[in-house]
């Protein structure tokens, strides 16, 4: 019997009793550990397909020890630009040893997730309702303010039009002599 399995991102044939080296797991030394994430269990002539994965099948592992693997030199050269670098990578690795393929009724692994204190939930909810009661009495200032500045806008708006639409403008107003003039000279006729 075998599976195919992802184990830390890796998808990796396994069968019971085979050691594997996989990218470092998050888990003690002499520790097992369940991986809920089989796409493929084969059993002689049967062959079961997961999409994605099968639901109830797991594999059990113990974690055997930690390690770094060999090292890897990485060593970037371009011709005659006197560009050279070198680097070193060793992957840190964990040998797992897999003890046996479930394929169904197996529980799902339970992640730990930090439990928030009821105190801090308790502070959490005192809060939410008095934000929600300030919240539309700043909407009402906001809304004042933004009536002021539009006011102040205006003028200063020109400044971002181009001089074909200030020309255009003073066209409008009947401005005279506004083709020979500057964006400056524009805004101040008709400011």
């Amino acid at each position: 019997m075998y599976a195919i399995v992802e184990i830390a991102g890796q998808q990796f044939k396994v069968e019971k009793d085979q050691k594997v080296f996989v990218h470092r797991l998050a888990t003690e030394e002499g520790k097992k550990v369940d991986f809920d994430n089989v796409l493929l269990v084969g059993d002689g002539d049967k062959v079961t397909i997961g999409a994605p994965a099968i639901g109830g099948a797991q594999v059990g592992a113990k974690v055997l020890r930690h390690l770094k693997g060999d090292k890897v030199i990485v060593f970037k050269k371009k011709r005659r630009k006197g560009y050279r670098v070198k680097n070193g990578h060793r992957q840190s690795l964990t040998e797992i040893q897999i003890e046996g393929i479930v394929t169904s009724g197996a529980k799902k692994a339970k992640k730990e997730e930090p439990k928030a204190s009821t105190s801090s939930a308790a502070k959490d909810k005192a809060v939410t309702p008095k934000a929600k009661a300030e919240e539309p009495k700043k909407a009402e200032p906001k809304a004042a303010k933004k009536e002021a500045p539009a006011k102040a806008e205006a003028s200063t708006d020109l400044s971002k039009n181009t001089v074909a639409e200030l020309k255009a403008m003073a066209k409008e107003k009947g401005i005279t002599g506004y083709s020979s003039m500057k964006k400056a000279e524009l805004i101040a006729a008709l400011s």
